[in-house]
């Protein structure tokens, strides 16, 4: 496996957006890979990878259409931190079907298929039964303090949900950290900001949803458009909810002081 035996292999790094958002030449190798098998499987498939696709999301039809993220955790990946993942989703008539969540290093696979349930290693997941806020865990992304435009909300929201919650975690892997809701060993988790794609959210939202969970749109509260990336995932509605108020009225407050 590619992403397993490269952990700890001098990489050539680029990045995207900062240097918080990174690519390495095994992003392109992995993508190729996938996509090449997949097309001599299903040569009237479409595709969306984050290497080939880049900035121009395009739009998602009913035709099937494969999700990839070869490497979720790119700066993960390159630490040799071992959470990292390879992604891989189904769409058909712009739902999703089919998601796989691939962590090599600690030997987790993710699966669901729509209407069939949300699997570990081939065991049925279920999200967690915590029925509050005060008493979950909590998913984050630390990262986008690096952003200017985003430090303000992103350090309030830690402050604003560190009280609420029992407790806040960072892991730097959208995909995985959405497969951890499903398994239920975190209650939420909520993702937006500049680097954050349909193939971060796709497949796993499946999985979610299979286990139990929810998943809602950040702005809006109403069930997540995976094409409209920005997202809050939970074990129930109430929590997902709650996460959803506090975080308006964060970003409130911080846009009237910084005017």
């Amino acid at each position: 496996m590619i992403l397993r035996d490269s952990v700890n292999d001098l990489k050539h790094i680029d990045q995207k957006l900062g240097d918080w958002d990174l690519v390495t030449q095994y992003d392109r190798k992995i993508e190729d890979l996938i996509i090449g098998e997949l097309k001599q499987a299903f040569p009237n498939h479409r595709f969306i990878g984050e290497e080939s696709t880049g900035k121009d999301l395009p739009e998602l039809t009913d035709a099937p259409t494969w999700i990839i993220d070869p490497i979720d955790g790119t700066l993960n990946f390159i630490h040799g931190f071992p959470h990292t993942c390879v992604v891989i989703g189904l769409a058909v008539k712009k739902e999703m079907v089919l998601g796989i969540v691939y962590n090599p290093v600690l030997e987790q696979l993710f699966t669901a298929r729509k209407g069939r349930g949300a699997f570990l290693n081939g065991k049925p997941l279920q999200v967690s039964k915590v029925p509050d806020l005060s008493k979950a865990l909590v998913c984050i992304e630390s990262g986008f303090v690096k952003v200017d435009e985003l430090r303000e909300k992103t350090l309030e929201r830690i402050r604003t949900l560190g009280k609420a919650a029992q407790g806040i975690r960072t892991l730097g892997v959208v995909a995985l950290t959405l497969c951890y809701v499903g398994l239920g060993i975190v209650e939420a988790y909520y993702i937006e900001g500049p680097g954050v794609s349909t193939w971060d959210i796709a497949a796993a939202s499946l999985i979610i949803s299979e286990a139990g969970g929810v998943i809602l749109d950040l702005i809006t509260g109403e069930p997540i458009d995976i094409m409209k990336p920005r997202a809050v995932a939970a074990c129930n509605i109430r929590i997902a909810r709650d996460i959803i108020k506090l975080i308006h009225e964060v970003d409130e407050r911080v846009d009237i002081r910084t005017k």
